[in-house]
């Protein structure tokens, strides 16, 4: 006789009950992924891209930026981990000790082979569904920056940014540099 074997749809709470074996996940509306570790090339993007964010956003003492690997619960079944995301002060109250409740107002993801059609397709979803004012993806192969806000009809295209382009965004209001710079 066969059993019908039900998907369990897990949530945040259940996943902090697990022991910590290592590993990076996320949790997308109740199913887990294992998020694989990045390498060099996204880390030095990564610092890069956070050492110029970190400071415009001190200087300007707009909010808090923070990096991965730091949970970002968007719902009670999901939850990510932006590989750089900041918050404004205004909406400071989301800032917990042990994650982030709710959407930042600026998410970057920086892309490789193995998570560009997460990053590109459920997450970019998600963070629309939940509010994130605007997301970046960063192609380390193509040496680009996509800059997309939030509208009523989903993200819009702000702009696509190499070489000397300068790459700005709304949510940093003022911010501007060389995407070049990042790729360093």
């Amino acid at each position: 006789m066969a059993v019908k074997v039900v998907p369990v749809k897990l949530t945040y709470r259940d996943y902090l009950t697990w022991p910590d074996d290592g590993r990076r996940y996320e949790l997308y509306e109740g199913e887990l992924y294992m998020v694989p570790s990045p390498p060099v090339t996204h880390q030095r993007i990564s610092g890069n891209l956070e050492a110029l964010l970190r400071q415009f956003v001190l200087e300007n003492r707009l909010g808090e930026i923070f990096d991965a690997p730091l949970d970002v619960v968007l719902a009670e079944d999901t939850f990510v981990q932006p590989d750089i995301l900041f918050v404004s002060h205004e909406r400071r109250g989301i800032i917990g000790e042990q994650n982030i409740s709710g959407a930042p107002d600026l998410v970057i993801e920086i892309l490789s082979p193995a998570t560009e059609e997460r990053d590109r397709g459920i997450k970019l979803q998600l963070y629309c569904r939940h509010g994130v004012r605007e997301c970046w993806l960063v192609d380390p192969e193509e040496r680009t920056v996509e800059v997309l806000a939030l509208s009523p009809e989903g993200y819009q295209v702000l702009g696509g940014y190499s070489g000397d382009e300068t790459v700005s965004s709304q949510v940093l209001t003022g911010l501007r540099f060389a995407a070049r710079e990042i790729f360093g």
